[in-house]
């Protein structure tokens, strides 16, 4: 008998991010002023696994431009599974532009032992739950984890700076809402939260005339 599933709405093509938008802009006059600057929201669907979980801790901290250069070195040094992590020296990851703190990362993450495959099945709450307990992995980066390579609907990363730059200048508020309040705030766009997040990304890129992520 298989694992019982239990992870809700899985997001697997664009028809089911244009249904999130559309139940969000009927509910949200807000979001279909947005939408009606964006446009059609992108799939954004990743692959899952070490190495995307891997990308998204180089992702930290640097701009969108370091992330990919940092990234296209490890791809070219083979350097982006678990086996070549544990097998590399110091030497070999500050050589394509990791910190001492995210070589401790990365290595953290090759030693975690983390069942890929098993997270699929997991409510996303269990799946941000055991991602954070390795080093290098804070909420934001294991929400990401679950919005683009595990596909879930419902999910949101109110830690996000540019998530919260745009909420600030879509919803006129005199500053950037704090973690805690947007989290509330975006409870409002359940069931399709990961959904307002595309939406609020896109819209971001709309009034900054750059990616607000990677």
């Amino acid at each position: 008998m298989g694992a019982r599933i239990v992870t809700g709405r899985i997001i697997q093509t664009d028809a089911c991010v244009a249904e999130g938008a559309a139940y969000l802009c009927a509910r949200h006059p807000r979001l279909a002023q947005a939408y009606e600057v964006t446009g059609p929201l992108p799939l954004r669907l990743r692959p899952d696994g070490f190495a995307e979980l891997l990308s998204a801790i180089i992702s930290q901290q640097v701009s969108l431009a370091s992330a990919n250069a940092i990234w296209g070195r490890m791809r070219a040094a083979r350097l982006t599974g678990p086996r070549q992590i544990a097998r590399a020296g110091e030497d070999d990851l500050r050589g394509v532009g990791l910190s001492r703190q995210k070589i401790r990362y990365a290595q953290e993450l090759a030693g975690a032992g983390i069942n890929f495959k098993a997270l699929r099945a997991m409510p996303t709450d269990a799946v941000i739950k055991r991602l954070v307990q390795v080093p290098g992995i804070g909420a934001w980066t294991a929400e990401i984890y679950a919005m683009f390579s595990l596909g879930r609907a419902d999910v949101f990363a109110p830690g996000d700076l540019a998530l919260q730059e745009a909420a600030k200048i879509l919803f006129d508020l005199p500053e950037r809402p704090k973690e805690r309040e947007f989290r509330e705030m975006a409870e409002d766009w359940a069931p399709w939260r990961s959904v307002a997040a595309r939406l609020l990304w896109s819209y971001y890129r709309h009034a900054k005339q750059r990616d607000g992520i990677r």
